[in-house]
């Protein structure tokens, strides 16, 4: 299968701090990949050199065939993508519908639309999350974790990105919030037939969402497959982050 996402042999460091350490990974086309690991271990880092935000030492990261590193196409590179941040990232000075308008404007894709048809667009999105449309001219802060959310990645979805990135998806929610969050970027994911990549340290979101996952220790992949396997895979590390993980779990 085609390959979205080509990351080969990336380095990456800050001062005497060496994070990514000829880090390799290939992710395909339309697969829900999730990338696993301690805090610290290089998530954000890699995610930010995916983005550009960082710039590698030494590697090469292609998208669909564009570099990273190709000024020239930065824009086209940039636009594949559309994130969840971990925070959500909603502007509060602006009403939620605004949020998600604001992110189509930015849209190379949807320049010649109309501001009636970026409206349409926005409202669809809003109520395609599972709200209702008495938050469209509400302010985030008038809203629960939940439902900023789903304001969050109604405006992820709004600019129909090839991929979509999750980071920490359900930090700072309760569990059943998570839960529900997790369902509803699950079915977002698959009913949009696009490539997603999630940041997590938590195995069960990695469970949930992912085709394969990808562990990362010291900087490097130190293994990929499904989380099935982790309990058995023969890597040592893998094994304990699997056991330390369902401990944690045992205990919530």
């Amino acid at each position: 299968m085609k390959n979205t996402i080509t990351i080969e042999n990336i380095h990456k460091s800050f001062g005497k701090l060496h994070v990514l350490n000829g880090l390799s990974l290939n992710i395909e086309n339309k697969e829900a990949h999730v990338i696993l690991g301690q805090s610290g271990c290089g998530k954000s880092v890699l995610l930010k050199c995916l983005l550009g935000i960082f710039e590698i030492d030494s590697g090469e990261i292609t998208v669909s065939g564009i570099s990273v590193k190709d000024k020239s196409q930065s824009k086209e590179y940039m636009q594949k993508f559309s994130i969840l941040f971990q925070g959500n990232a909603l502007f509060d000075s602006m009403t939620v519908i605004e949020n998600v308008e604001f992110g189509i404007k930015q849209s190379l894709k949807h320049k010649h639309l109309s501001d009636k048809e970026i409206r349409s667009i926005a409202e669809e999105k809003i109520l395609a999350v599972g709200l209702q449309d008495r938050v469209f001219d509400i302010y985030p802060a008038e809203m629960s974790g939940g439902m900023q959310k789903r304001a969050a990645l109604a405006r992820a979805i709004a600019v129909e990105p090839e991929i979509l990135l999750f980071d920490e998806p359900t930090s700072g929610l309760d569990p059943i919030t998570g839960g529900l969050i997790c369902n509803l970027l699950k079915d977002t994911v698959k009913n949009l037939g696009i490539t997603s990549l999630t940041i997590t340290h938590d195995l069960r979101v990695a469970e949930f969402l992912s085709d394969r996952v990808s562990v990362i220790n010291k900087g490097q992949v130190a293994w990929i497959g499904h989380t099935k396997d982790m309990k058995k895979c023969g890597n040592e590390f893998v094994e304990e982050f699997y056991r330390a993980s369902n401990v944690i779990s045992a205990r919530k």
